[in-house]
């Protein structure tokens, strides 16, 4: 099994409890004069001036000691001095370098994927548009998350390079920034919300000089997730949901304010970890979770298993879940790219609609009955 980067933060997110201290509002303290473009998204501020825009990234990592300011500049303007002490990005971009899957939907979304020049391991990306940019070398293998090709980086001179951080100590970023590379610290793998990562395509509608095409892109998936919400909206939460799998010696729960327990509430399912306040997850024990989720009517499990056989040579123990005897186990990690990535995790965020149209296929399938699943595969 190929365990890429962003999966790895993925399970660093499980495994941590994610503080967002600081929110919209401590965003427009700053800048009362503009309105803040962003709605659902925690993490991201964007203020559009006249031939610019100002974007904050807030929180972006567990605990962070410190927000980044971006002013994205128009040829030819001139920036308020206020606002000359923070990093300047010319817009809009010709090439860019970005070092996570999800971020590539965005590109596609907004019909500038030809613009991206570079990616770690390019074989973690799925999607086909993408990857045959790859193929006819468009697209450049520029090393690994935690130890970028820096030598290959300045040789390419992309106008940025769009990366992440897990915590305080950054000595990759901190190396690229010295070496005269333009970065930008994103934080989408950070927001709770499923609107809330999807919103940040608007980001690159500003970097791209696109921002009325990701406005319209982003309404159209707030549009089609209310619709989802309306279906099940005299529903009953009747199907009561156990989510993960063991990883190590740990079955990590998600807590009620994360991602994933938020699909499942507006899904209207009864998740049994609902009431576990707090975003990010809590690792238990098997016996903890077996006394609680014995026996649920539904089992989300994480990893890309094809058949319940399968789950039980990993762990004969799974086979004491009345989900598992009912064979009513799914998961969202089954579908693998061509060169071995996760769909999900390139695609789900970006597209939060989809992902709740497919748990209400789960949970109420009378409701989607021509519906054919996006990212979720029954275990046979």
């Amino acid at each position: 099994m190929k365990l890429t980067s962003y999966k790895i933060l993925l399970l660093l997110v499980l495994s941590t409890f994610v503080s967002c201290k600081k929110t919209e509002k401590s965003a427009n303290k700053s800048f009362s004069n503009a309105k803040n473009e962003i709605e659902y998204a925690s993490n991201l501020a964007i203020f559009k001036q006249e031939g610019y825009s100002i974007v904050k990234i807030i929180n972006p990592w567990p605990n962070a000691d410190k927000d980044f300011t971006y002013i994205l500049k128009e040829k030819n303007v001139v920036v308020p001095d206020s606002l000359q002490k923070y990093n300047t990005i010319k817009v809009p971009l010709q090439s860019i370098v970005v070092t996570s899957t999800t971020i590539i939907p965005y590109l596609e979304m907004l019909g500038v994927e030809n613009h991206l020049v570079g990616f770690p391991h390019t074989d973690y990306i799925s999607s086909l548009k993408t990857r045959k940019l790859i193929d006819n070398g468009s697209i450049k293998n520029v090393g690994q998350n935690e130890k970028l090709n820096m030598e290959q980086l300045i040789e390419m001179s992309p106008e940025l390079i769009v990366t992440f951080g897990i915590d305080n100590n950054n000595p990759m970023i901190d190396n690229l920034q010295k070496s005269g590379l333009k970065v930008l610290i994103q934080a989408d793998w950070m927001e709770q919300s499923p609107l809330g990562k999807a919103e940040w395509i608007k980001l690159y509608g500003a970097l791209f000089g696109k921002e009325k095409e990701a406005k319209t892109q982003f309404d159209d998936i707030i549009k089609n997730y209310k619709e989802a919400m309306n279906l099940v909206s005299t529903k009953k939460p009747t199907a009561n949901v156990l989510y993960g799998s063991m990883y190590q010696d740990q079955w990590y729960v998600a807590k009620a304010n994360s991602w994933v327990a938020q699909f499942l509430k507006d899904a209207k399912s009864n998740y049994l970890w609902a009431d576990t306040e707090g975003t990010g997850s809590i690792g238990l024990s098997f016996e903890k979770v077996l006394e609680k989720a014995k026996n649920a009517n539904y089992w989300i499990a994480t990893g890309p298993f094809k058949t319940v056989a399968e789950l039980e040579n990993i762990n004969p123990h799974y086979s004491q879940f009345d989900a598992f005897k009912t064979k009513q186990v799914y998961t969202f990690e089954g579908k693998i790219g061509a060169t071995g990535g996760t769909i999900y995790y390139e695609s789900a965020p970006s597209r939060p609609d989809l992902v709740l149209k497919d748990y209400i296929k789960i949970f109420h399938p009378e409701l989607l009955p021509n519906y054919t699943f996006t990212f979720a595969q029954k275990l046979n």
